[in-house]
């Protein structure tokens, strides 16, 4: 059967904007309403310890003003936990931060974290949030979110978007057979981070993917089309894709 791909569109680099004059415009609310109606399926927000973009009241507001489904992008701290306690968005999505880094550099590494991880997936699963954990395409990585329970995994693409040619087709290919593997131990596949109009296609093809996350990129490229005409288009190359395997595998 076939299954329409999930856009997700981040709006962290909205807030980025407004932080730079420590104001109130533009509103990353706004932007996911605006999102929403551009035909994103849900609204990516990422709550950071040093609160660099997204703040709390974003995330409030976002869960009562946005009718498309939050999912919350946090660390595994006890503060963040609460946060999501408090607040129960469709989804939470553990991702590794460092105060240092520009954006996440990498996957969290579930089979190390294990003991750390667990009653964070375990509490907000208990609590109705659906929990999924940003890792790398290593069918260990799978594994071990299997084993702490999360339903979903995002895996990360920021290699494959910074990588050309050659390099890059091999760790398509790594990208490609995690999304098998999780699809086949029961976890649902998503993936994201450096997608672009240019490289989205192929990730998109992927059948077993059925979210994409993106942000940065789409935030960048409003500047010179509208935030709709970004997103339109980004879901027209997504779709484009989708079609065009669907097509091949039929002929």
């Amino acid at each position: 059967m076939k299954r329409k791909q999930r856009l997700g569109v981040n709006v962290d680099h909205v807030a980025t904007i407004r932080n730079a004059r420590s104001g109130t415009y533009p509103d990353p609310v706004r932007a996911a309403q605006l999102a929403a109606a551009a035909g994103a399926d849900g609204i990516t927000a990422h709550l950071r310890e040093d609160r660099r973009h997204i703040r709390d009241d974003d995330i409030r507001r976002i869960s009562e003003e946005v009718e498309k489904p939050l999912n919350f992008e946090m660390a595994a701290t006890e503060e963040m936990l609460q946060i999501a306690l408090r607040h129960k968005p469709h989804a939470a999505c553990i991702v590794p931060e460092k105060r240092e880094e520009q954006t996440t550099e990498g996957g969290l590494d579930a089979v190390g974290g294990h003991n750390h991880l667990q009653p964070f997936v375990r509490q907000m699963s208990d609590a109705g949030i659906r929990v999924s954990l940003f890792i790398e395409p290593d069918p260990a990585q799978l594994d071990a979110a299997v084993a702490l329970g999360a339903p979903v995994v995002e895996l990360h693409t920021g290699t494959y978007a910074e990588l050309e040619g050659d390099s890059q087709d091999v760790e398509f290919a790594r990208i490609e057979a995690a999304a098998a593997h999780a699809e086949a131990i029961g976890l649902e596949c998503h993936a994201g981070h450096g997608l672009t109009y240019d490289n989205v296609a192929p990730i998109a093809a992927i059948k077993n993917v059925v979210e994409l996350n993106i942000g940065h990129f789409l935030i960048g490229e409003a500047i010179f089309s509208g935030l709709d005409g970004a997103i339109r288009r980004m879901r027209s190359l997504m779709d484009k894709a989708r079609a065009d395997v669907e097509g091949a595998r039929s002929a």
